[in-house]
């Protein structure tokens, strides 16, 4: 009784180990939890900093002097009779804090693409593993379902060769199926590992996330169509991805920084006041202070010149950006079509066929009517086949996931 407590406890947190999510559930714990995405929303708290010290000005500066020594009256320190303060205040010239602002406000604009990017870029990554994980999953209940049946079959064949039955060359062929497809489920619990490891970091769920999606659902987005062509997809890229609009931003952030380098060239003004006791031309004498520097040569001339270089380099690198996207969009097209077109050309009842097939050659080896060569040839071919059913279904999900990530908008309807 107690044997039997104990394995019912150890099922019971096996099941509790594991959620069953959907991929909108996996998507909702991701924008919660994901600490990558939760670490870059501060990039932006800190751009809306730095706009918020770049509209702070330099604080006014208060002097004072007194008399150390009186000469006249030989007095050390004579504060009654001498003393004076000034206060001073530095005035830019030449718009250098509304062109700080405005690049203060450029940086913020980035920090926010940035943070576009990475949602896509993660997001994007999170449905391919879900998607990768429910086609392993399938891929391991077919190879279990095999091995249970060749398994039984295997352990039939060890009894009648123990006996000469059957010859030892029949149990060998049938023990290398078995350990075909045993080599192929710890390849599969491999990738199953290692998906679930990356959903867990993704999602921030330490439970093992099993995909609730039904067939039906699958067969849907299988069959789901991009709107338009690659020149339609290419021109929705141009307008939508983050990462390429964020070159061209970076253009316009180069522009105003190169502005605020010129105008830092201008001389600031110091303006003050300053009161003098007794040592001015009258006393209590209260002075009106200008001071500017003397533009002789520009002394910020050099980060304006590198300022220049930077536009026309983020010039070049956005055209470079907008014609890698424009390739990796018609690549990645072509691939979708390619593989959506050999998958549409098998048919369900084509499939249907294989597993009435497949379930025809089991009944039938049991009842002697197919040798074990014809059985085996089968067996090696149709798990050969069946792997290859699931992966191209995967392929069309990833595939399509990756225009969705380089296109960043609705393209499959």
């Amino acid at each position: 009784m107690n044997k039997i407590a104990g394995v019912f406890i150890v099922i019971s947190s096996f099941v509790a180990a594991q959620q069953q999510m959907s991929l909108l559930d996996c998507e909702e714990a991701f924008q919660k939890n994901n600490l990558q995405l939760l670490a870059e929303q501060y990039n932006i708290n800190m751009a809306d900093a730095d706009v918020l010290q770049a509209k702070i000005w330099e604080l006014p500066q208060l002097s004072g002097q007194i008399n150390a020594y009186n000469p006249e009256d030989k007095k050390v320190f004579d504060v009654g009779h001498a003393k004076g303060a000034q206060i001073t205040q530095l005035i830019y010239m030449g718009g250098k804090k509304k062109n700080e602002i405005a690049f203060a406000k450029s940086n913020k604009e980035l920090a926010q693409l940035q943070f576009s990017q990475l949602l896509v870029d993660l997001r994007s990554e999170l449905r391919s593993t879900y998607f990768n994980l429910y086609y392993e999953k399938l891929k391991l209940e077919n190879t279990d379902r095999q091995l249970g049946y060749m398994n039984d079959l295997l352990a039939a064949y060890k009894v009648q060769s123990a006996k000469g039955n059957v010859s030892l060359k029949d149990e060998v062929r049938l023990q290398t199926i078995v350990i075909q497809l045993n080599n192929d489920k710890i390849g599969i619990n491999k990738d199953i590992l290692e998906l679930q490891q990356n959903l867990q970091v993704l999602t921030g769920i330490t439970d093992d996330i099993e995909p609730q999606l039904s067939e039906a659902e699958a067969k849907e987005t299988l069959a789901l169509q991009p709107f338009g062509d690659d020149a339609e997809l290419k021109k929705k890229a141009i307008e939508n991805n983050a990462d390429y609009q964020y070159n061209l931003k970076l253009i316009d952030n180069s522009k105003l920084y190169a502005q605020w380098q010129k105008s830092l060239n201008v001389p600031d003004l110091n303006v003050g006041a300053g009161w003098d006791q007794n040592g001015g031309t009258f006393k209590n004498e209260v002075n009106l202070m200008v001071g500017i520097p003397l533009p002789l040569w520009k002394s910020n001339k050099g980060n304006v010149e590198k300022a220049n270089f930077a536009i026309q380099q983020n010039q070049k690198n956005a055209d470079f950006q907008r014609l890698n996207l424009e390739t990796k969009v018609q690549a990645a097209y072509k691939t979708w079509k390619s593989q959506y077109d050999q998958l549409t050309q098998i048919k369900s009842n084509d499939l249907n066929n294989m597993e009435l097939v497949y379930n025809g050659m089991l009944t039938n080896f049991r009842k002697g009517n197919v040798s074990l060569i014809e059985f085996a040839d089968f067996m090696d071919s149709y798990r050969e086949a069946a792997l290859q059913i699931y992966d191209m279904k995967n392929e069309i999900m990833q595939s399509a996931e990756q225009l969705n990530q380089l296109v960043q908008t609705k393209i499959f309807y």
